[in-house]
């Protein structure tokens, strides 16, 4: 995939790239490929012999502060990514604060005409929906929503 979707605009993958220096001068691990090898994986279930049973591929997890960064683009800003985002990262060991990047907007065709999702509103709005009625607490000591 390119760095530069032509209907969105930058991948999670172009996004990731700008944010990893940064991201690593503060101590965070960070995906850096698709490979296993590039991938960070952080446990949610263990079984016997305490090996993992479940674990998540998250884009960025700060070990000390027990941050988990996770960037959407794309194909991520549809079908409900970030419902399964919050979701995943509540579910990991050691994980106190979550930052989810999105777009602001995110643009792609459906049957011959341009199509804008408001990706970081939608998101936005669901979190205050989830904070508001109380009736599933996020394990969360804070939680970032930023959109690009």
């Amino acid at each position: 995939m390119s760095t530069v979707d032509k209907a969105t605009g930058l991948t999670s993958d172009a996004v990731l790239a700008e944010l990893r220096p940064g991201l690593l001068s503060l101590g965070f691990a960070v995906e850096t490929g698709k490979a296993a090898i590039g991938k960070i994986r952080r446990p949610v279930l263990f079984g016997e012999n305490g090996r993992p049973e479940v674990a998540y591929e998250v884009d960025a997890f700060h070990e000390e502060f027990g941050v988990v960064v996770e960037v959407e683009a794309g194909r991520g800003a549809r079908g409900n990514a970030s419902y399964r985002d919050i979701i995943r990262a509540s579910l990991i060991l050691d994980a106190r604060y979550f930052v989810l990047l999105l777009p602001v907007a995110y643009r792609h065709n459906s049957s011959g005409r341009v199509v804008s999702v408001e990706a970081y509103r939608e998101t936005r709005d669901q979190l205050n929906a989830i904070y508001a009625s109380q009736r599933l607490r996020l394990p969360f000591e804070g939680l970032l929503l930023v959109g690009y």
